[in-house]
């Protein structure tokens, strides 16, 4: 038995009641206004003796006028105390999850590129507003409710071992049997709430891919396939919510019964007193009353305890996250660097993703202002290259140094400070096209916003919309098309002015109208800065210093166009493939 009741609080456990302790003098206020309630329930009961002996069955004249006042101040007291505890306990319960609520997308936000590529966003996006709802619930209420019983069960129990102590004795035996399935229901709530949460998070997974991807799912008529995905995966949800109606219905009617079995004996056993004339029937009905009233109680911590075990699966999930460790590990004193023209170099690099080795031996020395181009096959290990400059990935072996520093020994926010981005697929936020361009410099002023749309070759465009630069995009700037996205994000890029700049493949995906305004804007965004380009149309790298022909993750080729041409290698099959007729 005591093995099967052994409980250990978890460390991430005992966070949450460090974030609830944070709040310990409204803790204090809703107890005792928590300690008002439970008093005054015992109180009811308490007065049932003397309004049917002194009242109904002595006819006291001056206790017929006290004891309804007494009675109305005794309500007086709980409702103003019910308040008091309801406002300060949801207050600290929406306190906790907020703070909860933050640490997690912050700790989200902090962690690499392999852990989004291995997490779904649905799944992560259910673990911010689903799982941390349910710990709120666990937190605002079922802690509220556990506190509040707890208390009235103790004032209840004064009252009944005050009347007869002897017949409370009897009536409490049976608690400690009825706790016992309590228990296990419990155990079992908090398993099926675990896969529950699972399969919502699931479907929350399943829906922003198929809401985000409905262009695709028409095109290829595939809304009855994905209706039948959608329909299965309600179906498991639907089981496993079931199980959890059954554990949690269960342990209602089983306090129940046994409840019935105790309130049985003290009927038997109370009426036998108060017949045979030891005990008057104002004793006897005050404490059933008490007895019936603590039952009460004790059948609520039964269905609360069903709800604790549900944010207790629910913060497991959640401190799964926030316990996960980074593997981009930053130094105690890193060193800050600051901005200027940067020599970028690679030495003996090897990288390793899963099993799988990405890049192997690459040494490349790019100096201040110099311009190279990453050429190869799909797979070849071009991106996972420069993924490597700003720390999105580290190295498994070798040395990538700034200016001769080793960039893990650098702050990760320094490093990054001096890296602007452009990829082959525009990234922009559901805000204005002023904030999404002023997203890497949140002090810029409105010339310098003007200036690098410009420049970006996007301020004509820009203009052309009813409010300009204030106009929103939509979620991931749907009001643009593919070429007015890129050039936004160019203009997002310049207006960082980093000094290294990494171009993945930025002209890529776009027409040839389109294609022709980038690449002006990438001219101008390439000035002075050391640029990796990495380029799938051989015809928009003419301008590189250098080429860099990468075959599985090696540098098999590296020189000027007309160079490579003449050696008639791997950068040779590349041109020849692409400008075959």
């Amino acid at each position: 038995m005591k093995k099967i009741f052994k409980f250990k609080l978890m460390d991430r456990h005992k966070r949450i009641l460090a974030l609830i302790k944070e709040n310990k003098f409204r803790l204090l206020f809703a107890m005792a206004f928590m300690l008002l309630v439970g008093a005054s329930t015992g109180a009811v009961a308490f007065m049932i003796k003397p309004i049917l002996d002194d009242i109904f069955f002595n006819q006291d004249q001056r206790m017929l006028k006290l004891i309804p006042i007494a009675v109305i101040i005794i309500y007086l007291i709980r409702g103003a105390a019910e308040y008091g505890h309801s406002y300060l306990m949801n207050y600290v319960g929406q306190n906790v999850i907020k703070k909860l609520r933050d640490e997690l997308y912050a700790n989200i936000s902090d962690l690499p590129l392999s852990f989004f590529y291995r997490e779904k966003t649905g799944r992560l996006m259910s673990r911010v507003t689903n799982d941390v709802s349910i710990v709120k619930g666990m937190v605002s209420t079922a802690v509220t409710g556990a506190l509040r019983d707890c208390f009235t069960i103790v004032s209840l129990t004064f009252v009944i071992f005050y009347r007869d102590w002897q017949l409370a004795s009897y009536a409490l035996v049976i608690l400690p049997v009825a706790f016992y399935p309590v228990y296990l229901f419990g155990q079992r709530v908090r398993k099926v709430s675990t896969g529950c949460q699972e399969c919502i998070a699931d479907l929350n997974s399943f829906l922003h891919e198929t809401f985000s991807g409905n262009k695709i799912v028409k095109a290829f008529g595939m809304e009855n396939y994905e209706k039948k995905r959608f329909y299965d995966k309600t179906q498991s949800l639907f089981k496993i919510e079931m199980s959890q109606v059954v554990a949690k219905s269960l342990s209602s009617p089983v306090m129940e019964i046994l409840g019935g079995l105790g309130i049985g004996f003290i009927v038997w056993y109370g009426g036998h007193r108060v017949i045979s004339g030891t005990s008057t029937a104002g004793t006897f009905f005050s404490f059933m009353a008490g007895v019936l009233m603590l039952y009460e109680p004790v059948k609520k911590l039964a269905k609360l305890n069903n709800n604790i075990q549900e944010g207790m699966a629910a913060a497991d999930r959640i401190f799964d996250i926030i316990e996960y460790e980074s593997d981009i590990k930053e130094e105690k004193n890193p060193v800050h660097m600051t901005r200027g023209p940067h020599t970028v170099r690679f030495e003996n690099v090897y990288f390793r993703y899963e099993d799988d080795w990405i890049l192997r031996d690459i040494n490349l020395r790019v100096n201040s202002g110099e311009i190279i181009a990453l050429v190869g096959m799909s797979g070849g290990g071009k991106t996972s290259l420069v993924n490597l400059i700003p720390r999105f990935y580290d190295a498994t072996e070798g040395t990538i140094s700034i200016d001769g520093i080793d960039i893990r020994k650098l702050s990760i926010a320094s490093l990054r400070d001096q890296i602007a981005i452009v990829t082959q697929e525009p990234i922009l936020f559901n805000d204005t096209i002023r904030n999404n361009i002023a997203y890497g410099n949140r002090n810029a002023t409105g010339k310098d916003i003007f200036q690098a749309a410009k420049a970006a070759y996007a301020y004509d465009f820009v203009m052309n919309f009813p409010k300009g630069f204030d106009t929103t995009l939509g979620e991931l700037g749907s009001r643009l098309s593919g070429g007015e996205k890129q050039r936004i994000c160019i203009a997002r890029a310049l207006l960082k002015d980093a000094p290294v700049l990494i171009l993945d493949e930025a002209t890529s995906a776009l027409d040839t109208e389109s294609e022709m305004l980038v690449q002006k804007a990438l001219e101008n965004l390439m000035k002075g800065r050391t640029t990796f380009v990495i380029a799938h149309r051989l015809s928009t790298i003419a301008y590189a210093n250098r080429i860099i022909v990468l075959v599985n993750g090696k540098i098999v080729e590296e020189g000027q166009p007309h160079e490579l041409m003449q050696t008639q290698g791997e950068y040779y099959k590349l041109v020849q493939m692409q400008f075959k007729k």
